[in-house]
């Protein structure tokens, strides 16, 4: 009999509650669940970035204050080796894309492309490591690098946090 009462009262519960609104049921809404993530403070993220080594400065222009930080311009060069028949540069290719794309995941690197001409210069990737030589180290790690066709030119490069492309 419980089994009974139980398979004839549970789905009325079930519908009953999905009529309740998720605020009135204690679930928050979106504006409550935004309300509740900690904003952080210039200065937070200044201490954050300076305890893992980054390198910082703020600078102020009117009113409003700018957190600058260091990263590394990494300009993609043609390199010496470009002999590779159509298969194996194929190839490089798809490896230099999807190590660059981990680079991106892994927020090692920051902005990534290729130039529209033809010159020495292929490209760019912005990393956002704590040094230098890490930079050049990662940059020196993609397929492309490594096999000769690319080469990397490492540039300190200083731009606000949180700053966007249009």
């Amino acid at each position: 009999m419980k089994k009974l009462i139980f398979v004839l009262v549970f789905p009325i519960l079930l519908i009953s509650c999905k009529e309740i609104p998720d605020q009135e049921r204690g679930i928050p809404g979106p504006e409550e669940v935004e309300a509740k993530k900690p904003e952080m403070s210039v200065d937070s993220v200044e201490n954050d970035l300076k305890e893992k080594g980054y390198q910082t400065f703020r600078y102020e222009a009117g009113d409003s204050t700018y957190l600058m930080q260091q990263y590394y311009m990494v300009f993609l060069k043609k390199g010496e080796n470009r002999s590779q028949d159509s298969t194996e540069a194929a190839n490089l290719q798809k490896e230099h894309l999807a190590y660059l794309s981990r680079m991106a995941e892994e927020g090692y690197a920051s902005l990534i492309g290729p130039f529209g001409d033809d010159g020495d210069i292929r490209g760019i990737a912005v990393y956002n490591t704590a040094t230098q030589q890490e930079a050049d180290s990662l940059a020196n790690q993609d397929p492309m690098v490594k096999a000769g066709r690319l080469k990397v030119e490492v540039h300190p490069w200083w731009t606000a946090k949180g700053g966007k492309l249009d």
